[in-house]
C-alpha cells in the first residue's frame, strides 16, 4: 500500500476569503491588508469573493473572525494586526488574547483562521515585516484546499 500525499494547492478561484484588520497601528496594518488582498487576487480569488472588515484593535479580531466563519460564503479568514511592545504589561495581555482567540476561532469553526498579527518589540521590527502579509493569503488558500483534499479522502 502506497501513501497518498496531499498536494500543495494555491489556486484561489471560487474561494471566499475574509480579511479582518485592526485599525490600531493602522500605519502598519493598512499596508499589511493591501499586501494580503493583492496576493489573494494573484492567487485567483475574485475581488467580489473577498470581504474586508476593520475592527478597533487586535483584541477584537477573534470575535469578528468567529462570526465571519459562520457565513457559508467564507472559506477562510485572515486576521491582521500589529501589537507593539510598550512600557506597560498591556502588550502581553493583548498579544496573548489575540493569539488564543484567533486559534480558538479556527478550531471551533473548522475553517482556516490565519494568524497575521505582528507582535514586535518596536515599530521598526513591525515595518520590516509588513510585506510578509502576502504569505497570509498563501496560507489561507493552501489551508482551504488542504482541508478539501482531506474531505475528499474520506
Amino acid at each position: 500500500m502506497s501513501p497518498r500525499n496531499l498536494e500543495r494547492n494555491l489556486v484561489g478561484k471560487g474561494l471566499g476569503i475574509a480579511v479582518v484588520s485592526a485599525r490600531f497601528n493602522s500605519y502598519i496594518t493598512d499596508q499589511m491588508s493591501t499586501h494580503a488582498i493583492n496576493r489573494l487576487g494573484e492567487l485567483g480569488v475574485a475581488s467580489s469573493d473577498i470581504i474586508i472588515a476593520q475592527v478597533p484593535g487586535a483584541f477584537e479580531l477573534a470575535l469578528t473572525a468567529r462570526r465571519l466563519t459562520e457565513r457559508g460564503d467564507i472559506d477562510a479568514v485572515i486576521c491582521i494586526g500589529a501589537v507593539i511592545r510598550g512600557d506597560t504589561d498591556h502588550y502581553e495581555f493583548v498579544a496573548r488574547a489575540a493569539t488564543e482567540g484567533i486559534a480558538r476561532a479556527g478550531d471551533d469553526s473548522g475553517k482556516p483562521v490565519i494568524f497575521g498579527v505582528l507582535t514586535t518589540n518596536n515599530t521598526e521590527d513591525a515595518v520590516v515585516r509588513i510585506g510578509h502579509a502576502a504569505g497570509y493569503a498563501d496560507t489561507a488558500v493552501e489551508m482551504v484546499n488542504t482541508i478539501r483534499q482531506i474531505h475528499e479522502l474520506s
